[in-house]
């Protein structure tokens, strides 16, 4: 028989904010001294009430706009109960039944949600000790929900690295996965290929912290489960963690269910109400996403591969739009790209001459104008960014001409 894995997703990224969730403290804890940046509120001590951080919704809701989603106008927070030694208060605030954003998709796969929660303290094993460190505890944490729509371990590494271009876009998280300000998880089941209906089981595998090692858990407990599916055993739904040094999986505790959380309305913070028209201010705010950028960089001359890099790294990006605007773009992308980003700051290209004529560009535009009929049509029918394939031609053709100077020539030419 042939099997199917089924995939799902859940994403975890902390927020760049100053201070935490509900309190004050700040919310940058790495490389911190445990336990010196908490007050009553995050500790969950009686008496201590929450003050949701709005930068934190903010950015929240940006990020589900930037994924797709629609915009729950009304939105609550919720008490997510469960014990574990790294939730002091014995409860997480989170969001249930109305998150801030549902109904996304990115890359044909449908997100189901984006909520927003604070994150818990911890655990810091030491020997046979187990020590806590509630530095982290209460800091912004937003979670993206997929719908089980992947199939393969490739499919779903490509969504995941597109989520961590997207957050480094916003400028909300560095998603930094070695330093835990991003981490995953992915529910995998296996079907009968050809089967439409999902496995009446799931196996969460938790807190993988590299894109590599979700698809060894992926590989590795696709296996396991067609081995006992095919001994005639289902599989027991539970959590497992992932073993990097075995490169497998390893049971760490039965599946839970929305009921055994016992939600309800967080009773400290009221309802939130949003405006559609507060909605679209923050949706027009939103920079160029990274899906653009790379069809920009590719239109101005740069390879697939170069573009890529480019997106995949704020830094890099940043530095390559500074000396393209002052020379070739394509010799800023081959500068930009093979230099370190620790020796980014102090990279320089030679200055080459830069053709900004009018009188030199013009006519050269007139001719990419005849030449390319369809492309002006998609312009002047609102596909807007089909602009940027006309300019790419130009600066291959020409490297010396502004780019800038091209499109503003274009734009005259075609009013």
């Amino acid at each position: 028989m042939s099997w199917q894995t089924v995939l799902g997703f859940e994403i975890h990224v902390e927020l760049a904010t100053n201070t935490k969730m509900f309190c004050g403290c700040p919310a940058s804890h790495f490389s911190v001294a445990p336990n010196t940046q908490t007050c009553p509120v995050c500790l969950g001590l009686p008496g201590a009430l929450p003050v949701p951080n709005a930068k934190a919704i903010e950015w929240a809701i940006k990020l589900g706009l930037a994924l797709g989603c629609e915009i729950n106008l009304l939105s609550k927070f919720d008490r997510k109960n469960y014990f574990y030694p790294d939730l002091s208060k014995g409860y997480q605030i989170s969001q249930y039944d109305l998150p801030f954003c549902v109904k996304g998709n990115l890359l044909n796969h449908q997100v189901t949600r984006v909520h927003l929660e604070e994150d818990t303290g911890k655990l810091q094993h030491v020997g046979d000790k187990t020590l806590i460190d509630f530095n982290r505890s209460g800091v912004p944490l937003v979670e993206i929900v997929t719908e089980p729509d992947f199939i393969s371990a490739d499919d779903g590494v490509d969504f995941l690295k597109e989520v961590q271009r997207i957050v480094r876009a916003l400028g909300i998280s560095s998603a930094d996965m070695e330093k835990g300000s991003m981490r995953l998880e992915v529910n995998i089941s296996v079907r009968p290929e050809g089967q439409k209906e999902l496995p009446n089981y799931k196996i969460e595998v938790k807190n993988i912290n590299s894109f590599k090692f979700v698809k060894k858990a992926i590989e590795f407990e696709t296996a396991r489960q067609i081995k006992l599916l095919e001994s005639g055993v289902t599989p027991v739904q539970e959590t497992r963690g992932f073993s990097e040094t075995k490169n497998e999986t390893v049971s760490q505790r039965s599946k839970e269910n929305a009921h055994d959380y016992r939600y309800f309305p967080e009773p400290d913070i009221p309802p939130l109400q949003f405006t559609k028209e507060q909605i679209e201010i923050w949706r027009s705010e939103l920079p160029e996403l990274p899906a653009t950028t790379r069809i920009n960089l590719i239109a101005l001359g740069l390879t697939p591969a170069q573009a890529n890099i480019l997106v995949d790294s704020p830094i890099r990006l940043a530095k390559y739009q500074e000396l393209s605007n002052s020379g070739d773009s394509k010799s800023a992308a081959i500068a930009v790209v093979n230099c370190s980003e620790d020796k980014l700051a102090d990279l320089t290209l030679q200055k080459a001459t830069v053709i900004t004529d009018p009188a030199t560009i013009t006519p050269l535009v007139q001719k990419i104008i005849a030449d390319n009929p369809k492309v002006v049509a998609d312009y002047k029918s609102g596909k807007t960014q089909a602009i940027f394939s006309l300019v790419g031609q130009l600066k291959r053709q020409k490297p010396s001409l502004d780019a800038t100077a091209i499109k503003q020539i274009i734009e005259s030419q075609l009013i």
